[in-house]
């Protein structure tokens, strides 16, 4: 549903003007689309892709349940987006500047904002930028900072965190009366009308599988934590192994051990003893 309200220029330059700041004139919307360079490495699919009269990209990607590594996906949104962008031969000066923008029903780092905006920066001097051109920008619905961001972006992320019988009220916010009927629109065609239903039972799995994978992947961070605290190396195996465990009930326990033990040698015996018991 987002894609397919998205994909409208008319719908797509507000939200990016809002969400970036800046003025947009003109703007080309493509939707859902994939991204593969190589058969063995992992190709890449754009919720929203645009374009604006200036050739900056803008990648928009709706996320509606916590994943691993969300920041390393970004990373590697923005380079297969470059691998497009400049032909053979062609010179790095013609890269034009990109942002990848991750609007998400779930606070992604935990610090109550409504937008996080990362670019690189200077270490050694404050204040001083790369200036590669790439922005990373993650929105959340859960924001907790009215007053940092315009009043019309948090009308939007909470329109967007709304259910899907609250969502159909009318808002007293202009743009979101206009997505409101977009998303009619949409319904009320008998093709996506079908799609919309199917989607809208996937988005219920969806949340119910993301709130359970959030807690996992927490609690995974939680026992990590611990263990980067324990003398010894905390080997690579062992990361993924802890971050590829699902089962909340084994997480407890590996938070447990890894609470009590004096080395990470010793919470890899323990687990390992546990396991074998």
């Amino acid at each position: 549903m987002f894609g397919a309200v998205m994909c409208e220029p008319e719908n797509c330059r507000p939200f990016l003007e809002m969400a970036l700041g800046f003025p947009i004139r003109k703007l080309t919307v493509s939707k859902e689309r994939s991204l593969v360079y190589h058969p063995e490495y992992k190709g890449v699919r754009l919720d929203v892709e645009a374009r604006d009269e200036h050739g900056t990209l803008h990648n928009i990607e709706m996320q509606v349940a916590p994943k691993p590594f969300l920041a390393r996906r970004a990373r590697y949104y923005h380079s297969q987006m470059d691998m497009e962008l400049l032909a053979r031969g062609g010179d790095y000066g013609s890269l034009p500047d990109s942002y990848v923008i991750f609007v998400c029903d779930f606070d992604p780092f935990g610090y109550g904002k409504y937008r996080y905006t990362f670019r690189n920066l200077c270490l050694e001097e404050s204040g001083f930028a790369l200036r590669d051109g790439q922005t990373t920008m993650f929105l959340s619905t859960c924001g907790k900072n009215p007053e940092e961001v315009p009043e019309s972006l948090v009308s939007f992320l909470k329109y967007i965190g709304l259910g899907l019988q609250e969502s159909t009220k009318d808002s007293d916010d202009g743009y979101v009366r206009q997505l409101q009927a977009a998303v009619r629109q949409v319904k009320e065609s008998r093709e996506m009308g079908a799609r919309y239903m199917i989607f809208r039972e996937m988005l219920e799995e969806q949340r119910e599988a993301g709130f359970s994978e959030g807690k996992a992947e927490g609690k995974a961070e939680d026992v990590l934590d611990l263990l980067q605290e324990l003398p010894g190396r905390v080997p690579e195996e062992l990361k993924e192994r802890i971050f590829a465990e699902r089962d909340l009930m084994v997480l407890k326990r590996y938070h447990r051990l890894a609470a009590s033990a004096e080395s990470v040698e010793e919470f890899i015996q323990r687990i390992s003893h546990t396991e074998q018991s």
